[in-house]
């Protein structure tokens, strides 16, 4: 009974903790002029998600990634879902292939997270604004995307270790019940 006991609450506090990081990411991501460098500014979120991902299995990393991408959606103001989609799909990629394929260090885990930045913030580009037609595109994308996956990548670091800190902290071995 007290092994039952003693792994629920650790579960409730290392998720509560995560729930704490989703809000101050959220925060941090949607303050007006934070880090603001030119028109680009860092992505929080997602390598929140994807540290996550790395820390828990993949059922926990998609579905924390499937959050994080609604919260993303809804703060940004776009239609609910197609960034949840793209962010649980990667979250799910990720902590497969670092389960797998990957041996993530903190440095390994911030070039992950910059290609993924990348990809979600090209792709953002290309249906906001090449598909559009509107002028100066590359222009825009080149003031905007490197410098906006640069700052990402190096802020990814300290959420990494922040997140595998609450995981290593509160992780209860799965033996017999």
């Amino acid at each position: 009974m007290e092994s039952r006991r003693k792994r629920r609450r650790s579960q409730l506090y290392k998720w509560g903790l995560y729930a704490l990081l989703l809000l101050g990411c959220t925060v941090l991501q949607t303050v007006p002029g934070f880090l603001l460098i030119g028109q680009a500014r860092p992505v929080f979120l997602l390598p929140l998600a994807l540290a996550v991902a790395v820390c828990e299995d993949e059922f926990s990393g998609a579905l924390f990634g499937a959050v994080c991408g609604l919260m993303w959606d809804y703060t940004a103001g776009r239609t609910a879902g197609l960034l949840a989609l793209t962010v649980m799909g990667l979250s799910f990629a990720v902590s497969v292939a670092s389960q797998l394929y990957l041996k993530l260090t903190t440095p390994n885990f911030g070039l992950v997270a910059a290609g993924a930045v990348w990809l979600v913030v090209s792709g953002d580009f290309l249906f906001y604004y090449a598909m559009p037609g509107y002028s100066g595109m590359a222009g825009r994308y080149l003031a905007y995307v490197p410098l906006t996956v640069l700052m990402s990548g190096v802020l990814a670091l300290p959420l990494y270790r922040a997140v595998r800190w609450v995981s290593d902290t509160f992780h209860i071995d799965s033996g017999v019940i």
